[in-house]
């Protein structure tokens, strides 16, 4: 990944990975730093620590809890590169956060802020606390009684807008210490248009002055999942091509898959930016309907690459 208009946040150290899980299972750290030192090596900007369970492995909160004290200074022994906590939990910053030495690798990250969050004001506090970066989750936003998905390019970029308020305000953040994430959900079964929403989203960010400065992220894995293996990579590369014109800067990706945009010219972006076209609703016309034609074009770009697909 050459591009220098995207930095890489590692995923390895996370139980959806096997090597992750299998060094969860065993509380082997050497494990965890021999994965720190791999994606270190790869060029990435931050390394995930997630450590919650997955459809393969059940994980206790208090198994985490217990394991953040150890597993963190092994691994910050093992490479200078900060870390980034992803779990929904304060609780589980809270640990993290009291055992790291930003010290050694500077400022981590806490991800995420989010309008589902419980204890969002203590997941403030610890942000201002211990001077960390914050995630944004721009893909949902509080409602009258409750929260809601996002389900329009205006609602992402106000989620985004609330947030980053609420960062600079009661935490004391800087724009340039906050990365929002629009969201990002698998291009396959996008029967809503969410791809499109978040690239609009983006855009929207992008052009509006009071967000100037803030960053931009993607969970990639999510984008392609699903598809064929000979063609998952190059959906991930075309989308990251689609996505840095949109203003991206981050993504939260396997650094082993070297990930980074394609040219613009690339056949693959062409492919891509035409599904996507497809998904856009006419003016007398459903969203469902303009879903299911990208989904038939996503669809038809999975069978051109790998025939045996059904």
């Amino acid at each position: 990944m050459n591009d220098p208009r995207l930095h890489l946040i590692g995923e390895l150290m996370n139980n959806s990975y096997a090597r992750a899980r299998r060094a969860f299972t065993d509380r082997n750290v050497r494990d965890y730093q021999h994965l720190a030192r791999l994606q270190a090596g790869l060029g990435v900007r931050f390394l995930t620590l997630n450590l919650d369970g997955t459809q393969r492995i059940q994980v206790k909160r208090q198994e985490m809890l217990a394991f953040l004290p150890e597993v963190i200074p092994a691994i910050q022994e093992a490479t200078p590169v900060p870390l980034s906590f992803d779990h929904p939990s304060v609780e589980y910053h809270r640990v993290a956060l009291r055992h790291y030495d930003r010290k050694k690798s500077g400022p981590p990250v806490v991800n995420s802020v989010a309008a589902s969050r419980e204890g969002l004001d203590e997941m403030l506090e610890l942000i201002r606390g211990y001077d960390t970066h914050a995630v944004v989750m721009a893909s949902e936003r509080v409602v009258p009684g409750g929260t809601a998905q996002c389900l329009t390019p205006a609602d992402a970029h106000a989620a985004a807008r609330h947030f980053t308020e609420l960062l600079v305000t009661k935490a004391g953040r800087r724009p340039d210490q906050i990365i929002i994430d629009p969201g990002l959900a698998p291009v396959g079964a996008d029967t809503y248009g969410l791809v499109n929403i978040g690239l609009e989203a983006m855009r929207l960010i992008r052009t509006d002055p009071d967000l100037a400065g803030v960053h931009l992220m993607v969970g990639l894995s999510n984008f392609a999942w699903g598809t064929p293996k000979g063609v998952r990579e190059q959906l991930e590369n075309a989308y990251l091509t689609l996505g840095v014109e949109a203003g991206l800067d981050f993504a939260l990706a396997n650094p082993e898959k070297a990930p980074g945009p394609l040219p613009p010219d690339h056949p693959m972006v062409a492919r891509l930016r035409h599904a996507l076209a497809q998904g856009r609703a006419g003016a007398d016309e459903t969203q469902e309907a303009a879903g299911f034609r990208q989904a038939e074009a996503i669809m038809a770009i999975c069978q051109e690459a790998d025939p045996d697909e059904p």
